[in-house]
C-alpha cells in the first residue's frame, strides 16, 4: 500500500482521531485479568494476549490512501472485529454450497453434541449470525450464562452474567461471545479444515494482504476434524485469541467489502452477501449478519445509513461508507467519539 500524508483535507480527521485515543491501557492482559468483561473465575484467559501499541489508522477513498497516522503495520489484538470476518467466511461456505440455507438448522449439518434438543435444535445459521441463536451450553470451558445480559454500552461497567431465562432461538438479541465461538467451530466442521487457512487462501491472499496476521483460538478449542487435530478460532480477543493483524490489511478487507466481494475482477464472495451483511436483522436495526449498521443514520448522523463498520472492543474499528467510497480503519481509538471522526472525513470529502 502506497504511503500518504496526512496532510491536507485529511488533516483535521486526522487530528480528531489522535485527539481521542482508546481509553485502554496498554497492557491489555492486565486489563482483561483485572476484570474488565467480567469479575474471577470467568475472566479466565485461555488464548494469546498482547500488550498494544500506540493508535494508528489510515483512510482510503476509491481506493486510494488519502491518510494515515502511527504505525499502520504495528501488529495488534481486534477483538470482535473477528466476528465480521467469520460473516465473510461463512458468505464463502454459502457460495460453496456447504451451507445451502441460512435458515435451515444447524444441526443438519453439524453433528457434534452443540445442537442436540428442542432448543439447541431449533437454532438455523442465521440466529447464529445475528446474535439471535439464545443458544444454550458450555464451549472450550466458558458457559453462555457468562455472556448473559451484556450491554455493550456500559461494557465493562454495567452486571451481566445474570441467569436470564432464555426465549426461543429468533427471538431475542444478545451478544455474546460463547455463541459466536459456536458459530466458528460450526463453520469449521462444514468447511472440514481450519478457519484460517480458508480466510487466508480465499481471502487475504487474493487481495494481496500481507502475512502479517494470525487467527487464534485458545488453549482448550483443539478439536479433531477429518482424523486432523485442529484449533477452533475464537470470534474475538474476550478471552484471548483473536484476530492478530494490522491497520494495513485490515484495509484491503474493508475495501473487499465495498467492492461487493470483488477483488481484480474475480468474484470471493458470492453475489449478494455483502447486501445480506448489511441487511439489519429484525430485533436490531444496527446489526446485521455481524456486521454493524447505520440504519436510518441513527447511530453515526455523520455517515451514509449504508454505512457499516467492523467493530472491536478498545477502539478497533473498521468504517465503510459504500456511498462516500471510503473506508477506514482506526486502531485504539475512542470509539465514543466515532462520529466526530466520520463527520471530518465527510468535510474533506466534500
Amino acid at each position: 500500500m502506497d504511503q500518504a500524508s496526512p496532510a491536507g483535507a485529511y488533516g483535521p480527521a486526522v487530528a480528531f482521531a489522535l485527539a481521542h485515543p482508546s481509553p485502554w491501557p496498554l497492557d491489555i492482559r492486565a486489563h482483561i485479568a483485572g476484570g474488565f468483561f467480567e469479575p474471577p473465575p470467568d475472566n479466565a484467559i485461555l488464548g494469546p494476549v498482547e500488550s498494544r501499541g500506540p493508535a494508528n489508522g489510515l483512510i482510503l477513498r476509491h481506493g486510494r490512501p488519502v491518510a494515515r497516522w502511527g504505525d499502520t503495520r504495528q501488529v495488534d489484538m481486534t477483538f470482535s472485529v473477528a466476528k465480521s470476518y467469520l460473516a465473510l467466511l461463512a458468505g464463502i461456505a454459502v457460495g460453496d454450497g456447504l451451507i445451502p440455507d441460512l435458515d435451515a438448522p444447524v444441526r443438519a449439518l453439524v453433528e457434534d453434541g452443540g445442537f442436540e434438543g428442542p432448543h439447541n435444535g431449533a437454532i438455523t445459521w442465521r440466529h447464529l449470525l445475528t446474535n439471535t441463536s439464545e443458544w444454550e451450553g458450555a464451549l472450550f470451558g466458558k458457559a453462555d450464562t457468562i455472556d448473559r445480559g451484556r450491554n455493550l454500552v456500559v461494557e465493562g461497567q454495567g452486571r451481566k452474567g445474570l441467569p436470564r431465562p432464555l426465549q426461543p432461538p429468533g427471538q431475542y438479541w444478545e451478544y455474546n461471545d460463547v455463541r459466536v465461538n459456536r458459530l466458528s467451530l460450526a463453520l469449521l466442521r462444514v468447511f472440514g479444515r481450519p478457519l484460517p487457512e480458508v480466510f487466508a487462501a480465499r481471502i487475504m491472499q487474493p487481495i494481496g494482504a500481507s502475512a502479517d496476521w494470525r487467527w487464534n483460538g485458545y488453549e482448550t478449542s483443539w478439536v479433531e476434524v477429518g482424523g486432523r487435530r485442529v484449533q477452533s478460532v475464537s470470534g474475538g480477543g474476550h478471552w484471548g485469541g483473536g484476530v492478530f493483524i494490522h491497520a494495513e490489511d485490515q484495509a484491503l478487507v474493508g475495501q473487499l467489502t465495498l467492492q461487493d466481494g470483488i477483488w481484480d475482477g474475480t468474484r470471493l464472495l458470492p453475489e449478494g452477501w455483502v447486501a445480506q451483511c448489511a441487511t439489519a436483522c429484525p430485533l436490531n436495526p444496527h446489526y446485521g449478519l455481524l456486521w454493524w449498521l447505520n440504519t436510518g443514520r441513527s447511530r453515526w448522523p455523520a455517515a451514509s445509513a449504508a454505512s457499516w463498520c467492523f467493530l472491536g472492543a478498545g477502539g478497533n474499528v473498521t468504517w465503510v461508507d459504500p456511498e462516500a467510497g471510503t473506508v477506514a480503519v482506526l486502531r485504539w481509538v475512542d470509539a465514543t467519539r466515532l462520529d466526530g471522526f466520520m463527520a471530518a472525513v465527510a468535510a474533506a470529502a466534500g
